[in-house]
C-alpha cells in the first residue's frame, strides 16, 4: 500500500513519469486492497462491536472524501476503500452464520457481476454503490461493493477455515501467536508487526500526507 501510494504522489503531485494504471505498481496497489479487505474481514469475527467499528470507518472515509473533494475536486474521493469497509462491517451480521462454502459461492458470483457492470454505462450515478455509473463518474479512491464484497465474502470463508471458535465464544486465538521463550529477536518483530496491525487506521490516514511531505522536502 504505501509502494503503491508512493507511486501515485510521484505520478499525480509531482509529475514524475512512473505509471501505476498498469504493469507491476498496479499489481502492488490492487494487491493490498485485497489483503486490507481480506484480513478486515477476518478480524471482523474477533470485534466486539462490529456497528461501532463500522461507524468509525465511514466516518474518517467521510472525512477524507470532505478534503480531497477541497484539495482536488475533480478527483475526489467519493467511495473509496474505507467507506467500503464500513459498510460490509455493519452488514457482516448478515452473513456471518452463513456456510462458509456458500460464502465462495457468493463471492464468486458478486466479482463475476462486479466484473461485468464495470464494463455497463447507465445515465447517473445513482446505483454507484454497485459499480453502476455514468462516463461523468470519477473518484480517485472507488471500491464498491460489487465486485469487491465478493472478496471481503472470501475473508469470512479464510476465518471460518482458519478460526473456525471465532465469533462464538468471544475468546481470540492467541495461541498460534505465541513465540518461545528467548527467541527476543523474532519477538521483537512480532511486536511491532502486531502494532501495525492494531493501528492499521493511523497506519493508513498518516502515511499518504507523509509520504507527500517527505517527497516534497526530497525534491526541494
Amino acid at each position: 500500500m504505501v509502494i503503491f501510494h508512493l507511486v501515485y504522489d510521484l505520478n499525480e503531485f509531482y509529475g514524475y513519469p512512473v505509471h501505476y494504471e498498469s504493469g507491476v505498481y498496479f499489481f502492488i496497489g490492487k494487491t493490498a486492497g485485497v489483503l486490507f479487505i481480506i484480513i478486515s474481514a477476518i478480524s471482523s469475527a474477533f470485534s466486539r462491536n462490529n456497528f461501532k467499528r463500522g461507524v468509525m470507518f465511514l466516518g474518517v472515509g467521510m472525512l477524507i472524501t470532505l478534503i480531497t473533494h477541497l484539495f482536488t475536486p475533480a478527483f475526489g474521493i467519493k467511495y473509496g476503500i474505507l467507506q467500503f469497509l464500513g459498510t460490509c462491517v455493519m452488514i457482516y451480521p448478515l452473513f456471518k452464520k452463513m456456510d462458509k462454502y456458500i460464502l465462495v459461492v457468493l463471492g464468486t458470483i458478486i466479482i463475476a457481476l462486479g466484473n461485468y457492470f464495470d464494463s455497463v454505462v447507465v445515465r447517473n450515478n445513482l446505483l454507484f454503490l454497485f459499480n453502476l455509473t455514468d462516463s461523468t463518474w470519477i473518484s480517485a479512491d472507488y471500491y464498491p461493493l460489487f465486485p469487491w464484497l465478493g472478496v471481503f465474502f472470501y475473508g469470512v470463508y479464510l476465518q471460518k477455515l482458519i478460526y473456525p471458535e471465532a465469533g462464538n465464544s468471544g475468546e481470540v486465538v492467541r495461541n498460534s501467536l505465541k513465540v518461545p521463550g528467548g527467541v527476543s529477536k523474532w519477538k521483537s518483530r512480532l511486536d511491532f508487526i502486531a502494532f501495525l496491525g492494531r493501528h492499521t487506521l493511523l497506519v493508513y490516514l498518516v502515511h499518504q500526507p507523509l509520504l507527500i511531505l517527505i517527497i516534497g522536502i526530497w525534491i526541494k
